[in-house]
C-alpha cells in the first residue's frame, strides 16, 4: 500500500519546500513534531482555507516566526501532516499481509483484515491512535483539497489494492471485487475515526471485536453470494 503513495509525496513535496532551521529550545526534530500535532488538531477543527499559521503558532505555544522557521507554508505544513500518518501506515504495512498459522492451521486471507492482534484494524488503530487528528484530516478532508487531492487518490487506491488481495474469493468479476475492497475500505477507516470522536482507548478491545467481526461476517457474506 506504501509504495504508491511515497511516489505521488515526492512528487507533491517537490513543489513544497520545508526549511530545515533549528530552534533554541528543542532540537528541530521535537519542534517539528510538536507544530505538526498542533496544525493537524487546527487543520481538522478551522479547515484548511480557515486556519492561518498564525493558529497553528498559538495552538503549538511558539511564535508564527518559529513556524515559519521550519515549514515555508501552510500547504508544507499540511503535506507534513499527511506525511505522518502516511509514513507510519508506511511502516506497518510494507512488509504486506501476514498470513499466520494457528493451532487451527493456517490463517485465511479474508481474516487478515479482521482477525488477531496483528489485524489490519489493529494495525490502522494504531496508527489512529498515534495521529488521531492527521488519521481524520487524511481520511475525510484531504479528498477535499486541491492540492492533495492527487496524492489522496493515490493512498486511497494502494488501501483498495491492499484490501482486494485480501478478499480476492469474493468475486472474480473485477468490478464486483473491486466495489467489495473499496467497500471495507471505507468501512474500516470510517469506523475507526468515528471511534476517534467518540471512543475510549479503555475500550479499542472491544472495539476491534466488533469491527473485526462485522468485516468478517460482510466478506464471507459476500463470498458466498458471489
Amino acid at each position: 500500500m506504501a509504495s504508491a503513495t511515497k511516489a505521488v509525496t515526492t512528487r507533491v513535496t517537490t513543489s513544497v519546500t520545508t526549511k530545515q532551521h533549528s530552534t533554541a529550545r528543542l532540537p528541530r526534530a521535537q519542534r517539528r513534531e510538536q507544530i505538526v500535532r498542533a496544525a493537524a488538531t487546527v487543520l481538522l477543527s478551522g479547515g484548511y482555507d480557515g486556519t492561518s499559521m498564525e493558529d497553528v503558532a498559538r495552538a503549538a505555544g511558539v511564535t508564527r516566526l518559529i513556524v515559519y522557521r521550519i515549514f515555508e507554508s501552510k500547504e508544507a505544513l499540511y503535506l507534513a501532516v499527511l506525511t505522518a500518518v502516511l509514513d507510519d501506515l508506511s511502516a506497518r504495512f510494507d512488509a504486506g499481509p501476514t498470513h499466520r498459522r494457528s493451532d487451527a492451521g493456517p490463517t485465511h486471507p479474508r481474516d487478515e483484515v479482521a482477525a488477531g492482534s496483528e489485524s489490519v484494524a489493529a494495525r490502522l488503530l494504531g496508527v489512529a491512535r498515534r495521529h488521531p487528528d492527521g488519521f481524520r484530516l487524511l481520511w475525510r478532508h484531504a479528498s477535499n483539497q486541491a492540492e492533495f487531492s492527487e496524492l489522496y487518490a493515490l493512498f486511497a487506491s494502494a488501501a483498495t489494492d491492499y484490501a482486494a488481495g485480501l478478499i480476492a474469493e469474493v468475486s472474480s468479476e473485477p468490478t464486483m471485487l473491486r466495489w467489495a475492497a473499496e467497500s471495507v475500505v471505507s468501512h474500516v477507516y470510517e469506523s475507526i475515526c468515528l471511534w476517534l470522536d467518540r471512543g475510549e482507548v479503555a475500550l479499542d478491545g472491544q472495539f476491534l471485536r466488533m469491527l473485526e467481526d462485522g468485516v468478517r461476517a460482510m466478506v464471507i457474506a459476500w463470498t458466498r453470494a458471489g
